[in-house]
């Protein structure tokens, strides 16, 4: 689904400026769920494909199939491939892309068109037939071709169409496959019972083009105004639940199913589930306001209005995992006698292991292992970070003093990176019972729990910006909170690499760690 604008009747600012009602929960509170739900959740636990990755994997696939057969053809055709090698490539390089060029203008990389691949082959195959007519056109003209070039574009063209056919048919057979088994769709909820959900779920079981499975309703209303059961689906439990649910499942789709009218309802949703790493959208089939069309999705002719899209995804957190690992090998390779002088001095000035490992919050609010260089006497180790390092700590060892200030101690979360547990920048992973004084850091910040819609980081924009070290007043976790929001919703690779790039000198900035 592609990025549209939101419309201006839902702006997020205001939502987070916006006060809580008193009977709203509060996001640091996760509600239990029913047994019914939390067996469903288990059923979503495993990841699904998104389809836009196997969309970008099949061009691919065409792609350097194409480019393939081209230099095939050449080394079985031509009489001399060796000196016709390069002009193969580069014409084959051509012919590749200029059919995925015009398969993507004629509609061939949708979903729907996949599974049915027989109903889009005279366009899959006039759009290869285009792209190589223009290469041999060019070459033609510009090129001294081998003698054999027309034998060699035959077979490169008959070629190229039978293992188009080929894999279009067997790609459609998987799609099929994988749509029967929930292996690639969309994972929906649906927030609201009664009449309007009904006609929601009953319109999109009518579209052919459906990749939407709805995994059941939630609603705060009793069962006298709206069912237990509605279009066959189950209502898991309230709105507080659905939070805890969505944590448990991997979900991809919040559809609220209220009218525009219940503006206020739905900023009372949106305040509670904009925390969550998911698309959220308005079902608009039966309201007559109209906004701008790129405020909208669709599914087949389901009209969805867009309120907020989930953060890095589809091939965008494929380019930050790969940006991730190059950067983190590339710092093990750099820091490795690091690693060893800091490992040394932890274990002969201090009994105990070098390692120390605490849980802190992830993505999706999931518990995670942090791993990091003791700076502790073993026997002083606080494992919860509830009673956060304050200065001159009598728990901190001579080493640890040092290896804080200059962050060595962050150094072995390289390894969580890599593990995929964090990302090099983002959100830096707070300790699960973390708090100022004697309130949580989830008390203190309306949406504190926004931070964890993307992986957390071994550094953070807050971080460049100072906002490091104790937290020992409300206003240092608020800074900190707002600063990964901005990052959060102002995401670029060159963003992370900014940020990463200016790391080391902002650490010798000490003044806060310690």
């Amino acid at each position: 689904m592609n990025k549209v604008d939101k419309p201006d009747a839902f702006d997020l600012d205001a939502l987070r400026r916006a006060p809580t009602s008193g009977d709203a929960p509060s996001h640091a509170q996760a509600a239990e769920i029913s047994a019914l739900a939390r067996q469903i959740a288990g059923q979503y636990a495993v990841a699904n494909y998104s389809p836009s990755i196997v969309i970008g994997q099949l061009r691919f696939l065409e792609f350097f199939s194409l480019f393939g057969i081209a230099l095939a053809a050449n080394y079985f055709v031509a009489q001399d491939p060796g000196s016709h090698f390069i002009d193969t490539s580069v014409s084959g390089f051509a012919g590749a892309l200029l059919a995925l060029l015009f398969m993507q203008a004629s509609d061939c990389y949708h979903v729907s068109i996949l599974r049915a691949p027989m109903r889009s082959m005279a366009r899959v195959l006039g759009s290869w037939m285009a792209a190589v007519g223009l290469v041999a056109l060019t070459n033609f003209l510009f090129v001294d071709h081998d003698p054999n070039y027309r034998s060699l574009l035959a077979v490169w063209f008959a070629a190229g169409a039978l293992f188009l056919l080929v894999e279009r048919n067997l790609i459609g057979l998987a799609i099929r496959r994988w749509g029967r088994n929930g292996v690639m769709e969309r994972r929906a909820v649906v927030i609201g019972g009664g009449k309007p959900a009904k006609d929601l779920i009953r319109a999109l079981e009518q579209q052919p083009e459906n990749d939407i499975r709805i995994c059941g309703i939630f609603d705060d209303r009793s069962a006298a105004r709206s069912p237990d059961v509605v279009a066959g689906y189950p209502k898991l439990g309230t709105v507080a639940e659905l939070v805890e649910f969505a944590r448990l499942a991997h979900i991809d789709m919040l559809i609220i199913s209220l009218p525009l009218s219940a503006e206020a309802r739905i900023m009372q949703l949106l305040k509670m589930l904009w925390v969550l790493p998911v698309d959220i959208r308005l079902a608009a089939h039966s309201n007559n306001l109209r906004f701008r069309p790129r405020a909208y999705s669709h599914v087949g002719a389901v009209p969805l209005l867009d309120i907020l899209d989930k953060p890095i995804r589809d091939w965008d957190s494929v380019a930050k995992r790969a940006f991730d690992i190059f950067f983190s090998v590339l710092a093990l390779l750099l820091l490795w006698p690091v690693f060893i002088a800091t490992a040394i001095a932890v274990k002969t000035t201090s009994k105990g292991p070098v390692f120390f490992v605490q849980k802190r919050h992830g993505f999706n609010n999931e518990v995670i292992n942090v791993l990091k260089f003791r700076s502790m006497y073993t026997e002083m180790s606080d494992h919860t970070a509830k009673n956060a390092v304050t200065k001159n700590d009598p728990r901190v060892t001579r080493v640890g003093r040092f290896i804080r200030k200059t962050s060595i101690d962050e150094l072995p979360q390289i390894f969580n990176v890599l593990r995929g547990d964090l990302s090099l920048v983002g959100p830096r992973p707070h300790a699960v019972l973390g708090q100022t004084r004697d309130k949580t850091f989830g008390e203190i910040v309306e949406g504190y729990f926004a931070r964890h819609r993307v992986k957390p980081g071994v550094t953070g924009w807050a971080q460049i910006n100072g906002w490091r070290g104790e937290i020992d007043t409300d206003d240092k976790i608020k800074f900190r909170t707002a600063y990964d929001l901005y990052y959060i919703e102002n995401w670029s690779l060159w963003f992370d690499l900014k940020i990463l790039l200016l790391t080391p000198i902002k650490l010798l900035n000490t003044e806060n760690a310690y």
